[in-house]
């Protein structure tokens, strides 16, 4: 697998962040929030197999299978634990490896986490993709369609069925983690009723919510999404339960 890693110097006793991209995307779009995390952890982001500049197999792997596959990658590079950072696809694999490899995971983030039971249609995500457009930095389009061609249409169509099937808010009421679940206001995406449902249904998990941002905020409103997020990742001695909604950060570039 191929990945992105910060150089920042930190201190070596310090958590790794990990981010994990979603459908059809690679590790580029993580890099503006990447940067943004940088000078307080050592940050890493993979393009998934089938993805990205990562080897592209012939089977198209399962969100369980791309789970399996983030941890053997973090064995082979010598990660124990860490903390994780996920978007939309992302998020469901992060879920898949908190159950499957728990020792693995410290903390994680869910930002615009899918599907929602009420859009697990192929046609409803395709529309909600297009309603959030106009909201997100237009330079994202340009990634989003050279990753797709990457990937090719076959390995997203395969990968999209794999991911509206898959069925997040029953599997995180066994998610034990302490988790931040982030939405924007504009993610036409993911509804707010279901960001919520998935908050008070994660046993140590809240919620924040980033006003004027859509689906892809740790590419276009990476400094509101690490305000949210530093206080989260920094923290110690969590309480066993936690399940707060924390104040909304203002959308930023």
């Amino acid at each position: 697998m191929y990945a992105r890693v910060s150089v920042d110097p930190v201190p070596e006793d310090s958590l790794p962040v990990i981010l994990v991209h979603g459908l059809g995307m690679s590790s580029r779009y993580m890099v503006p929030l990447a940067r943004q995390l940088a000078p307080y952890r050592r940050v890493y982001a993979p393009d998934l197999p089938g993805f990205g500049l990562s080897d592209k197999p012939r089977h198209v792997l399962t969100v369980r299978e791309l789970a399996d596959a983030l941890a053997a990658w973090m064995a082979a590079i010598g990660i124990d634990r860490a903390a994780f950072i996920g978007n939309s696809l992302g998020c469901e694999i992060l879920v898949e490896l908190a159950l499957a490899h728990p020792q693995r995971v410290d903390r994680l983030v869910l930002q615009g986490p899918t599907p929602d039971p009420e859009s697990r249609s192929l046609v409803r995500q395709v529309i909600g993709f297009f309603a959030i457009a106009p909201f997100e930095r237009w330079s994202l389009a340009w990634v989003a369609l050279t990753d797709y061609a990457r990937g090719g249409i076959k390995r997203y169509i395969l990968t999209l069925r794999s991911m509206v099937g898959n069925r997040i808010g029953e599997k995180a009421r066994r998610v034990t983690q302490p988790t931040l679940v982030v939405w924007g206001t504009r993610d036409h995406i993911v509804p707010y009723e279901f960001v919520t449902s998935l908050a008070e249904a994660l046993p140590r998990g809240r919620l924040a919510v980033i006003p004027g941002a859509a689906h892809g905020i740790n590419y276009s409103h990476p400094k509101a999404f690490a305000a949210v997020l530093l206080p989260f990742l920094l923290a110690t001695g969590e309480r066993p339960v936690t399940r707060s909604r924390i104040p909304a950060a203002r959308a930023g570039s």
